[in-house]
């Protein structure tokens, strides 16, 4: 429903950061959302072994949700077609205090904002600190990797991306040296802290969370 409402204020409004506001306004929140890019967009990855017939072919598969459930590993990805940053949130990290990236979809949610050439420039030249939330577990998207495979992603991504701090659940990490050595690879320190809900599932418990950035985000450089 929110998506179709979304739709129908960009329709209405004519400007995706318009509606946004005014689905904000609408809502009450604090804060805004603002899309990577003005431009319709399209995901499209190299996915080596989705035909468990045949797995070492590579399929081009295309479309953020079919990315998402692909069954192969993912071995590039782009945008379709290329596109133009939107200016409010490259203005956004250019003031921001804290870059924060994850959780989320790997591929399909935090990826795509390194492949626009305008934002993946103002995250490098932003004077904010960077702090990257690790997943719990790998998603169909990203099976097969570990955690330190994640942020060796990010860094295959944007070879000039540096980072401050990458924070990790404590049981989900388990051998934290190699997530460690990944983090280090990036610049950045591994802050491990329970932030998963107690009843086993692999969800993000968001109080936990909250607190654990709490000292995170007030450390010094």
């Amino acid at each position: 429903m929110g998506n179709l409402v979304l739709c129908g204020l960009i329709e209405l409004l004519g400007d995706p950061v318009a509606a946004l506001e005014h689905a904000g306004a609408m809502l009450g929140t604090v804060g805004r959302v603002l899309p990577m890019s003005r431009q319709p967009v399209g995901i499209e990855a190299q996915v080596r072994g989705p035909d468990p017939d045949r797995s070492d072919a590579v399929r081009t598969v295309r479309g953020q949700h079919q990315v998402a459930v692909t069954t192969g590993r993912v071995e590039s990805l782009r945008l379709t077609p290329a596109a133009r940053a939107c200016a409010e949130a490259v203005a956004a990290t250019a003031e921001a205090d804290w870059l924060i990236f994850g959780p989320g979809s790997w591929y399909t949610s935090l990826l795509p904002h390194l492949l626009v050439p305008g934002l993946a420039a103002a995250i490098v030249s932003s004077p904010a600190r960077r702090l990257v939330t690790l997943n719990l577990v790998a998603e169909k998207e990203t099976h097969g990797l570990s955690l330190a495979d994640h942020l060796a992603t990010l860094r295959h991504y944007l070879p000039e991306l540096k980072v401050d701090m990458v924070l990790a659940d404590s049981k989900a990490v388990g051998d934290p040296e190699p997530v460690e050595r990944a983090a280090e690879s990036l610049g950045a320190r591994l802050v491990l802290a329970p932030v998963a809900v107690t009843d086993g599932t692999p969800r993000h418990d968001p109080a936990a969370l909250g607190a654990a950035l709490v000292p995170v985000l007030g450390a010094d450089r």
